[in-house]
Order: C-alpha cells, then structure tokens, then sequence
C-alpha cells in the first residue's frame, strides 16, 4: 500500500499535480462544502489511487480524500444540481486562471459540463487521503457482494 498522500499548492504549477491526482475523483454533491465566512471550500472525494494503478497493479483502487481551498472570495457553481445531494460527479481536472495578483479563479471541471468556479485571494490548496475506500473500488452506492 502506497502511504497517504498530501500536497499543497501555492502556485499554478503545484496545481496542475494536485489535478492530476484528482482526475477522475468521484465526488457527490452533498460532500461539497462552502464556508463563505471562513473563505473556505472543502470537497471530499473518492479518488483513485494513481501511484498505484501507475506500477502496474491489477486491481485499480480508490482513496478517501479531501481536498481544500482557503482564501476564497467567491464560489459559483454551473450544471451542479445542489438538490440532488447524492448524484455522482466526476472531476475531469483542476484550472487557474490569473487574475488580479495574487488572486484569480480556480475551475473545477466535472464531466457532463458541471463546473465549480473560486474566486481565490491567492492560490491555497491542499489534497490529503484520508485513508483506503473500504468499500472496494466498485461503484459508489453499491454494495460489496461480500458479508460485512
């Protein structure tokens, strides 16, 4: 087992690994949360695990993340239905866009057109796996065919 992963990005660069890590996380709405007076935004994620998937395992597997974003201004959401707290998105990636310095947008790019706009201070954020997805690497909301 790979040890527990957790990086920050201070930069557009460091961004782009924390992207590439979260690509294909799947993340529910209801895991989305937005603390507008601590200008801050937390998505908890079940990603896959790509160092291992990268050394060629057979058996792809997923981690319990979550990623978090402070110093943020704004959060505007596009194609996220908030209603409907259990459907399934799938990140496609992480942008920045600068703008005023330091500050600028953070995208979060979801399949199916679904986008999570933030408008940041300045770029602060972190990826930290919370632990192995105990349920296995099935679909999420099915259950294992194993006793538990």
């Amino acid at each position: 087992m790979s040890p527990q992963l957790k990086l920050i990005a201070l930069d557009p660069d460091d961004l782009a690994v924390i992207s590439a890590q979260v690509q294909d996380a799947r993340v529910q709405p209801s895991d989305i949360i937005w603390r507008q007076g601590e200008k801050r935004l937390v998505i908890g994620m079940n990603r896959l695990d790509w160092e291992q998937t990268l050394a060629g395992e057979t058996e792809p597997r997923r981690l319990i993340a979550a990623l978090r974003f402070d110093r943020v201004l704004a959060c505007k959401s596009r194609n996220i239905d908030l209603a409907e707290p259990d459907t399934l998105l799938d990140l496609v990636g992480i942008e920045f866009h600068p703008g005023e310095e330091p500050g600028g947008s953070a995208v979060l790019l979801f399949s199916h057109g679904g986008a999570l706009r933030l408008d940041v201070e300045c770029l602060e954020c972190e990826l930290t796996d919370l632990g192995p997805d105990d349920l296995g690497a099935g679909d999420p909301g099915t259950v294992p065919e194993e006793d538990i």
